[in-house]
């Protein structure tokens, strides 16, 4: 199918790779016209304007945004409501705040537009390995963009199928759930990048201690030397813990063992707040999601090797660079 792509940063202009790899063809627009033009010459449609992308797509349209949560999504959204039809598709792909979801589709559908939220992970990676969805929104939506849906999603892969499943695969052993209605894609990716805090934290925590062994105040016979690249790297075979979070870790270690390159000053981008709010409004205890995320706010203070850890593998799965000062 054809589907317009605004937003062609580290994940939007991947993809629009993967898609058209995939068979589709992709419109794309980014209001900087050098990145558009890199595209073009890589024999995609470019769009001049979002009018312009508009009246390139056949109805049904479907756009899908890859931009920054806040203002300008929401100005975006705002501008494609007046150049669209009923029928229409916004498909917003970033990390919107799920309840801002929730209001813009009920805005739309005053229209008669459909909104979708995808919640995506998969960050600089995706092109190659695939993007794992998680898709809220109405069915009849959810089903006309399946066909797009299938082409970003891993797939089953060699992952070995859950022992209790039966009959043909469904589609979150591809990759992709339709996991509600309007704001479920982007709240269940919110929870899923909290998650991924507190996995990222007890791994700095770790290395931490691992780097510190051999430190000066410990007893003399009691100081041990070890290679934390080498022990990242015998973690990744075999191991309860072996993950790809861990296989990030390992390239970082090899790559620079006193991850010189990082200062540890790890930023946040917003959904480990927003988790933390619904678990206050739902009465859950969330300690390990809420401690990761003040250790976000304490690096910035000072840092330890773990930090910089954390931002090595902010870096390694989503192409995110250390803000200085």
């Amino acid at each position: 199918m054809r589907i317009g792509i605004v937003g062609l940063g580290r994940m939007g202009a991947n993809i629009a790779r993967r898609l058209k790899g995939g068979g589709h063809d992709a419109v794309v627009y980014d209001r900087d016209r050098q990145v558009t033009a890199a595209l073009v010459s890589e024999g995609f449609t470019g769009a001049s304007d979002m009018a312009d992308l508009v009246q390139m797509l056949v109805p049904p349209r479907a756009i899908w945004l890859m931009l920054p949560a806040g203002q300008i999504t929401e100005s975006t959204v705002a501008s494609l409501a007046n150049m669209l039809a009923p029928g229409d598709i916004v498909i917003d792909g970033g990390n919107s705040f799920w309840k801002d979801d929730i209001r813009r589709s009920a805005e739309l559908s005053q229209r008669g537009i459909h909104y979708v939220d995808v919640g995506t992970s998969g960050g600089v990676w995706g092109r190659e390995r695939g993007y794992c969805l998680m898709v809220g929104g109405a069915g009849a939506a959810f089903d006309h963009l399946e066909p797009v849906f299938e082409t970003l999603a891993p797939g089953p892969g060699s992952i070995p199928r859950t022992a209790s499943r039966k009959g043909p695969l469904a589609t979150p052993e591809k990759g992709y759930v339709h996991a509600g209605g309007a704001g479920a894609g982007h709240f269940v990716k919110m929870v899923h990048n909290g998650i991924e805090y507190g996995m990222m934290q007890a791994f700095a925590e770790g290395f931490d201690i691992l780097n510190k062994a051999d430190a000066p105040h410990l007893p003399e016979d009691q100081r041990l030397p070890l290679d934390a690249a080498a022990v990242a790297e015998v973690w990744r075979r075999g191991s309860v813990i072996s993950s790809w979070l861990l296989d990030l870790i390992a390239a970082s270690l090899a790559d620079d063992p006193e991850l010189a390159g990082y200062s540890g000053q790890v930023q946040d981008s917003g959904e480990g707040r927003w988790v933390l709010a619904a678990a206050i409004d739902e009465e859950v205890a969330a300690p390990v999601m809420s401690a990761a995320l003040f250790t976000r706010y304490r690096s910035r203070q000072d840092n330890t090797f773990g930090e910089k850890l954390l931002s090595a593998m902010r870096k390694q799965f989503g192409g995110h660079v250390e803000k200085q000062g």
